[in-house]
């Protein structure tokens, strides 16, 4: 009897082996679960509960919270000024009709290829300063040496040779001026000593034409004066030999001579009574 218990109790022992052996594989496997899941929460601590993870989580949240909110403000705005916009152009007819009022198209601006007014005063300038006075076509150089003598009171002034050119101007403004005439009641572009090709009556009845001297006053404030006599502006007068000018209130006269004036009329030949006919000749 004792043998045959003895069958059934190795049979227990090995089943209670078996059951004891599986509850320690169970224990050791849920021992390395735990360690696995405690090495993950060590390696992504943003996943443990009150970590770093959720905090950052919880501010991303809190901003996204306040950007809708803000934009829904900014929207409830915009719809109250459009409101706004809207009764104010229905209350005003004058805005409503521009609203309405269809728009022109914009037209472009089309090239211009005509000379521009700086390059028209360009024309008229002399080293950077406007000329009041241009030259009249007749305007011709003289063969005739005329020179302006002038005076001071009794004090002789040095010959002013004009024969060179067909005009000069006079004036205070001495960057442009040919002859410099500095009285303050002179004007900086007072008059023009101007040569001129005219016709003549001959003695025989024939018409020439010869270069005779003029002079002009530009309009200056305090006037010109031929033999004391003041001249109108923007007009020539033709000069004689020995005529005397004065300009403004200077105390300087200037006498108009040549450099025959020393000899005797019967003796003088008009130098430009040979090179008229050429001229004309010429001009035809």
């Amino acid at each position: 009897q004792e043998r045959d218990e003895h069958p059934h109790r190795g049979n227990e022992e090995r089943r209670q082996r078996s059951s004891s052996e599986q509850e320690h594989r169970r224990d050791r496997s849920d021992e390395r679960e735990r360690h696995r899941d405690h090495s993950d929460r060590r390696k992504n601590p943003s996943e443990r509960p009150g970590g770093r993870g959720h905090e950052r989580d919880r501010d991303v949240q809190n901003i996204r919270e306040q950007q809708a909110e803000r934009e829904f403000y900014n929207e409830r705005r915009r719809e109250h000024r459009e409101k706004n916009e809207a009764s104010g152009v229905s209350q005003n007819p004058e805005l409503r009709q521009a609203e309405n009022k269809p728009k022109e198209p914009v037209k472009k601006e089309k090239p211009s290829f005509e000379l521009s007014g700086a390059l028209l005063e360009d024309a008229n300038t002399f080293r950077g300063v406007v000329i009041k006075y241009s030259e009249p076509p007749e305007a011709r150089i003289p063969k005739t040496r005329w020179r302006l003598y002038p005076f001071k009171n009794d004090e002789f002034l040095p010959v002013m040779y004009i024969h060179r050119q067909s005009a000069y101007l006079l004036g205070r403004h001495r960057r442009i001026a040919d002859i410099p005439i500095d009285h303050p009641s002179c004007s900086k572009q007072h008059a023009v000593f101007q040569y001129r090709l005219v016709e003549y009556t001959r003695a025989d009845g024939t018409v020439g034409r010869r270069v005779r001297p003029y002079i002009i006053d530009l309009g200056s404030g305090n006037g010109t004066f031929l033999n004391n006599q003041r001249i109108e502006p923007q007009r020539y007068y033709e000069l004689k030999e020995k005529d005397v000018l004065k300009f403004g209130f200077s105390s300087r006269e200037y006498v108009l001579l040549h450099e025959s004036s020393d000899k005797s009329e019967a003796n003088t030949k008009d130098d430009d009574e040979e090179e008229e006919e050429k001229e004309e000749e010429s001009d035809s």
